[in-house]
């Protein structure tokens, strides 16, 4: 594979400076380099997409969502040079990199198939009888300019969760993807110029400060990463009096109660663990088993466990299960939890080490842990699997609340009366019943941390859209008369017909206010 595998403008010569290298985190091996932008070349390309936004909305969401079509095409039509991309730069097992396309088409389809219905006028009821000549609309017009910022554990799937709801919208979107996988989007981005598409999508590579000039130059931000950069993002959009919506981190509870079928509950745990490398916002992170079947279930999630594939197979291969880790500080935060849990009592039934020179971490799983170990409170994002005995459904609630952290969760159970009501009670912005993760994939329902996970959502049909946009009141009359009963001169005559007609229509107990006894 060569060294510079993204074929666009913003991947550079590695002798260009400034450039950032992109290293695979399964071997370290180069596959590429993106430059360093400056924020003078961040407000620049704001600058340039600005200007092309307003003919982007004129066109209407008709017109937006052909171009959105084309652009899927063109990622069906180059899927495998994607992957493989997503695979080199992410060190992910071709399995799990292979979703992200997956994931793409459908959030463009579900924008293209519906934008045109979520984006037309509301025609709300006017309220009171003083308001009844009154004709009510409510336009949705776009933010001109959105900037988008993604973390690094999807470098296709997680912008393209939002991207094309900003872009139907009417949006121009300006993009920056992390600094350690930014070669695939890069790759997207060149691709919506090759199909002639107007020129609202634009890409921003480099470090943090490339970021905060994002940030500092749009109408509303899109940031999806880690708690405390979220709460450096809101602050500095409050400072704006920008939107900013924000999807941090997760430290999702796992509940198996008694009842649970075992079997597919394991095999949620250990997928909905390890997915990825764990490097999921929605993995399961801490799970909670009634005393009563808490050994057989150790015993099925072990056998598991223990038949996964590490490392990073030939793309098509499908010869391992779950890749590496991002990068060298990711995988100290698994080593720090794993070392710690131990040292504290817990007992390590599987895993618990680096594997070669890259950044895999052996599949990991933690038995006998308790609520005060850092794998229970701390986000991981990696793959390790905590396991905790609780004695009955109240505890489970209980832990699993017991924490800053409030993205989603899953319950286990073969009740559903039961499930709903236990999912009722726990304070996240999602819950599974007898599945995992799958929330992220329903775009008809919001997508909302709660607690330090986040502010705002992502999907949840029109609002998936319209989160884009800003609201624009018209009142216009049915019949327009030369002045109205409220305007001036005030005079006796006109007091008495509105005092009246408050009493007779505003009351709710008028026989009394018009001096008539009730019957």
């Amino acid at each position: 594979m060569s060294t510079n595998l993204a074929s666009s403008a913003n991947a550079v010569d590695s002798n260009a400076l400034p450039s950032i290298a992109v290293l695979c985190p399964a071997d370290r091996r180069v596959v590429g380099y993106v430059e360093d932008q400056t924020v003078t070349e961040v407000n620049a390309l704001a600058e340039a997409l600005r200007s092309a936004q307003p003919a982007w909305e004129a066109a209407g969401a008709a017109g937006r969502a052909k171009w959105l079509g084309r652009w899927r095409d063109w990622i069906l039509d180059n899927k495998q040079r994607l992957l493989e991309l997503v695979q080199a730069e992410a060190g992910k097992s071709w399995g799990d990199a292979s979703i992200e396309v997956l994931a793409s088409v459908e959030s463009l389809n579900y924008y293209i198939e519906n934008a045109t219905r979520f984006l037309c006028d509301d025609n709300p009821k006017p309220a009171g009888f003083a308001n009844k000549m009154k004709r009510l609309t409510v336009r949705h017009c776009p933010h001109p300019l959105v900037g988008l910022i993604t973390p690094w554990n999807y470098p296709l799937a997680m912008p393209m969760l939002d991207v094309p709801a900003a872009l139907i919208a009417g949006c121009a979107v300006l993009s920056k993807p992390s600094e350690f996988t930014p070669l695939t989007w890069v790759e997207v981005v060149r691709g919506w110029q090759e199909i002639g598409a107007p020129a609202v999508l634009g890409v921003a590579t480099g470090l943090g400060a490339t970021g905060s000039a994002v940030v500092d130059v749009v109408d509303m931000v899109q940031f999806t990463g880690s708690t405390k950069t979220g709460r450096q993002i809101g602050a500095r959009a409050g400072e704006r009096l920008i939107p900013a919506s924000l999807e941090l981190g997760g430290k999702d509870a796992m509940i198996v109660l008694a009842d649970a079928d075992l079997e597919r509950a394991a095999n949620g745990a250990v997928w909905g663990g390890f997915f990825n490398a764990g490097q999921s916002c929605t993995a399961v992170e801490r799970v909670y088993v009634e005393a009563s079947v808490y050994d057989d279930f150790i015993e099925r999630v072990a056998r598991k466990v223990a038949a996964l594939r590490e490392g990073m197979d030939a793309p098509g291969a499908y010869q391992t299960d779950i890749g590496a880790l991002a990068n060298e500080a990711q995988l100290a935060i698994v080593e720090k939890q794993v070392d710690e849990a131990v040292k504290a009592g817990a007992r390590l039934v599987t895993g618990g080490k680096r594997r070669g020179h890259g950044f895999v971490y052996e599949a990991t799983l933690l038995v006998d842990v308790d609520n005060t170990m850092l794998c229970m409170r701390e986000e991981t994002f990696g793959p390790t699997l905590p396991i905790m005995r609780v004695r009955d459904a109240e505890e489970a609630i209980e832990l699993a609340n017991d924490s800053d952290y409030g993205l989603s969760a899953s319950v286990w159970t073969t009740d559903k009366v039961k499930g709903k009501s236990v999912a009722a009670r726990l304070h996240v912005g999602a819950v599974n019943i007898n599945s995992v993760m799958m929330n992220v994939f329903q775009f008809p329902i919001p997508q909302a941390g709660w607690k330090d996970s986040g502010v705002g959502a992502r999907a949840g049909g029109a609002h998936g859209v319209l989160k884009y946009t800003k609201p624009q009141s018209l009142v216009t009359d049915v019949v327009e008369a030369k002045t109205e009963i409220f305007w001036y001169p005030h005079t006796r005559r006109l007091g008495k017909i509105q005092e009246f007609a408050v009493g007779l229509l505003g009351a709710r107990d008028w026989r009394r206010r018009l001096g008539r006894r009730p019957v």
